[in-house]
């Protein structure tokens, strides 16, 4: 059995989580994902929109997803350690240097390989493109009613 370890926000789920999960599992026959604490968030991201419990809820209801779980603060090696992946797959975005990673695993006795995924068209900032679109639709509206109401 080969285990593949995916790691994530997933604020909003959107088609680029799902893409980004489908390619994890691909590598391998068993697929763990970490969502990340909503402090992790809040220090690395923005305010998390989605709480971590639900967002790892959602997470685990994803058909490629075997086992979701909270991540951890201090040492993300210790996650690492628990999980004990062959694969740790790295979505196109996120901030790691494949080479750097592996060097850090190896000094710590853990063999995981490391896996940078494919972008797909519709990945690209998907969440933050979400909540502009939100913002976007919200303003149009309160100007529509503005003016509705000046009419």
């Amino acid at each position: 059995m080969k285990r593949v370890m995916a790691t994530g926000v997933f604020d909003i789920l959107h088609s680029g989580h799902v893409h980004y999960l489908q390619e994890a599992k691909g590598l391998g026959d068993e697929l763990y994902v970490v969502v990340a604490t909503d402090a992790t968030v809040r220090k690395r991201k923005h305010e998390p929109i989605t709480p971590e419990r639900m967002r790892v809820e959602l997470v685990q209801a994803l058909k490629p997803v075997d086992k979701a779980i909270l991540g951890t603060e201090g040492d993300m090696y210790e996650t690492v350690r628990r999980i004990e992946p062959d694969i740790i797959a790295l979505g196109y975005d996120q901030a790691f240097n494949e080479k750097e990673l592996e060097a850090e695993l190896r000094k710590r006795g853990l063999k995981a390989r490391v896996v940078r995924l494919s972008k797909h068209e519709d990945d690209l900032n998907g969440t933050r493109k979400i909540i502009q679109k939100v913002l976007d639709w919200h303003t149009m509206r309160k100007e529509l009613e503005r003016q509705e109401g000046k009419g």
